[in-house]
């Protein structure tokens, strides 16, 4: 199949998240051990479709040998850390390894829906066992250790040395409660809730999940890149996709047995309202004005989110318990019209950062954009090209404002930015060069088509740098690797992910053409994408000009680390203009940066965070002697203390959370909403001295260059186009 036919590129990171944790409760959920005929159809139209070389970039055929990697996979996430099932499992489930092809060909899927029923008793004998040993006391005064990292490890032998893992493992759970100043009473029941919890969300997983998880077996054996969509998964991924959605406006969590309102969209119905805000408990869901409620306590989220959604200028009714009432307050209800609401907080953000002025150099005012992802509203633009949610066009308007208001140069944040649309970063790069190639796509048959900026002008032809990390992937690599290959920005940070990938989405319903969405869609891998230099980022991803300290281990996360990941290759280059070549200012530029961060106590607290993080994350356990587990900490709350002060002494920012930083040894459903939400907006206020950096660096650029004309000349060959960067 031509690419040109998928009009919709994405090139993004997917997660694959272990079943257990993706499991909520549901008050009237259907048993998870009966696949259904939609999902049997399903399975056959998604083997068609990975086995097809006109459709998947590296087919791969469906045989025993598949079969049993898709077996390990399957496992892997039903119990990647091996606290569940026991060797004696994996030898009674062995047969099913040369059946997975034939029950996904066939769509026959008992083989995963048995696997699934053996790990939900397990999970119950497990959580059982765990509930039984808070009843007594625990010794931390030996010298113990919890290896929480497993996923390495051999499967445990049989329940007794199960048994021995789970000790250690609500040992810890203790123990980080107990560090953080609760009562043994408190921490029986706080454990107690949470491993209740578990065992009622695995048991209430609806069919749908387990098919879900089970297809991500296989679609994951193909590539790492291509992943299955049911119905409602394809609806919320392609919602984040184009920043946008229709309901009320508000963020739900789950707690406990009921749904709270975790954040409100500003300006959206549920803001507007004036009556809901977060830490509400929704209790029941009405439609329209009038009519019947339909309690919705012990639901899941996702079917709450299902009935408060719904068609623009349509009424929802909510009845809530205020967030300051306990649990047996007054109930209250508010009526809602449902309006599109835009989801604004993921949007492109911009903010100025002031470098100070320097010996014989001015104040110098960067302006910075922060691109969480790569957002294009496919279908608003399929309906009206000129009125679309778009990543480009809203930095356009960002770059605008940054002209008027006299900016000198423009870092693009693209930290743990996973990516998203092709199409967005092509034009995002035609934002800053004046028409050209931007990336080569390179088809399963061979087929090289060139992706072209065709506009001519740009919104920014000044200063530019890039700002990357580990988690920068995809189309984030994309637009960093255009900029460098031109010569047209600075490529600051550390080397990023890795995935020179294109994935589009297939939607399984348009061969039986049905008219209402059954069976779900696929993220497929359809071509390579590589530089115009020539270089792919498979596995190597982009390399910055000016390296920060590396924050996470490439052999822990990356696209090396996928043990089926397309190797890295290399195709001609196209003919591009060079702008300039910042390899003679760069021993300058690192001169400068290397004896500025000697004296910015922020950017040293960072790296020694860094490294101390590394190094514990390395020895892969935790002591559970309370002595050594407590020196530790009162260790981080004196450098914590220590720092605010030396904070307040240099006349610096102070850290917002400096006094909310320690363990508190909760999960996310188990801390206070409204202060965990406040928590987080504080958050977002920390000091960021690697983005102080990045803009400082490109001050540094723009005052070499202002003042050594002959290095200027050298650099920037192209000065009177885009990357003029000194008058």
């Amino acid at each position: 199949m031509k690419l040109k036919k998928f009009p919709v590129l994405l090139l993004s990171l997917a997660l694959v998240t272990p079943l257990a944790l993706l499991a909520r409760a549901d008050g009237d959920a259907l048993p998870a051990t009966a696949p259904t005929a939609d999902q049997a159809t399903t399975s056959k139209l998604v083997y068609g479709l990975l086995s097809d070389s006109r459709y998947a970039y590296r087919p791969r055929a469906l045989d025993d040998a598949l079969s049993q990697d898709v077996f390990k996979r399957y496992l892997e996430a039903l119990d990647g850390g091996k606290q569940f099932f026991t060797a004696q499992d994996i030898a009674k489930f062995a047969p099913y390894q040369t059946q997975m092809d034939d029950a996904i060909r066939s769509g026959n899927l008992e083989p995963a829906y048995d696997i699934f029923a053996v790990y939900r008793q397990r999970v119950d004998q497990r959580v059982a066992y765990a509930r039984a040993l808070l009843k007594q006391d625990f010794d931390f005064s030996g010298d113990e250790r919890w290896e929480y990292d497993r996923e390495k490890a051999p499967w445990p032998a049989d329940a007794q040395e199960l048994d021995g893992i789970w000790r250690k493992s609500v040992m810890n759970d203790w123990l980080r409660l107990k560090l953080a100043g609760k009562k043994p009473e408190d921490i029986r029941k706080t454990l107690d809730k949470r491993y209740a919890n578990l065992k009622r969300s695995v048991g209430e997983l609806k069919s749908e999940d387990v098919f879900q998880t089970f297809l991500n077996a296989y679609t994951s054996a193909i590539d790492p890149h291509t992943d299955y969509f049911t119905p409602k998964t394809a609806e919320n991924f392609n919602q984040s996709m184009s920043l946008s959605l229709e309901g009320i406006g508000a963020v739900l969590q789950r707690q406990d047995d009921l749904i709270a309102i975790r954040e409100i969209v500003p300006g959206g119905p549920a803001d507007l309202s004036g009556k809901l805000k977060v830490g509400d408990r929704i209790v029941s869901v009405g439609q329209g004005a009038s009519g019947p409620m339909t309690d919705v306590i012990g639901w899941r989220i996702d079917d709450v989110v299902a009935q408060i959604r719904g068609k623009k200028d349509t009424k929802v009714r909510l009845e809530y318990i205020p967030a300051e009432a306990g649990i047996d307050g007054a109930h209250q209800q508010v009526v809602i019209t449902r309006q599109k609401v835009k989801l604004e907080e993921q949007a492109a953000k911009a903010e100025t950062i002031v470098v100070p002025a320097g010996a014989g150099e001015p104040e110098r005012r960067i302006g910075v954009i922060k691109l969480p992802a790569f957002y294009q509203d496919f279908e608003g633009r399929r309906r009206n090209p000129n009125d679309f949610t778009s990543a480009t066009r809203d930095i356009a308007r960002l770059l605008a404002q940054f002209k008027i208001d006299g900016v000198d140069g423009v870092v693009m944040d693209l930290r743990q930015n996973g990516g998203g649309s092709l199409d967005e970063a092509i034009e995002l790069t035609g934002l800053f060069i004046d028409k050209g190639p931007v990336v080569q796509v390179r088809e399963s048959g061979g087929r090289v088509t060139v992706n072209s900026d065709r506009k001519p002008g740009v919104a920014w032809d000044g200063p530019l740098a890039v700002l990357i990390n580990r988690g920068s992937a995809s189309a984030s690599e994309i637009f960093a690797g255009a900029i460098q290959d031109y010569g047209r920005g600075l490529v600051i940070g550390e080397t990023s992910f890795g995935k020179g990938t294109v994935q589009n989405l297939v939607d399984l319903d348009r061969w039986p053409a049905n008219e209402k969405p059954r069976f779900g869609q696929v993220k497929l891998t359809i071509a390579q994408f590589f530089r115009v230099a020539g270089g792919s980022t498979q596995h190597k991803g982009v390399v910055p000009d000016i390296a920060f300290p590396v924050s996470v281990d490439a052999t822990e996360y990356g696209e090396n680390t996928y043990d089926n990941a397309l190797p890295w290759t290399k195709i001609a280059a196209v003919p591009h203009t060079q702008y300039g070549n910042f390899a003679p200012l760069l021993p300058r530029l690192e001169a400068r940066h290397a004896a500025r961060v000697v004296d910015d106590r922020e950017f040293q607290w960072w790296a020694e965070d860094v490294a101390h993080f590394r190094a514990e994350k390395a020895k892969k356990y935790v002591s559970l002697n309370e002595s050594e587990r407590r020196a530790e900490r009162d260790r981080q709350e004196t450098q914590r203390k220590q720092r605010q002060e030396e904070r307040r002494a240099l006349g610096l920012a102070l850290d917002p959370l400096a006094d909310d930083s320690l363990d508190d040894g909760l999960g996310a459903a188990e801390r206070d909403i409204v202060k965990d939400a406040a928590r987080e907006k504080l958050a977002e206020k920390r000091p960021d001295p690697l983005l102080r950096e990045s803009a400082a660096i490109l001050a540094d650029a723009i005052d070499v260059l202002g003042q050594d004309r002959q290095l200027s000349a050298q650099v920037l060959p192209e000065s009177s186009g885009p990357g003029r960067w000194a008058e």
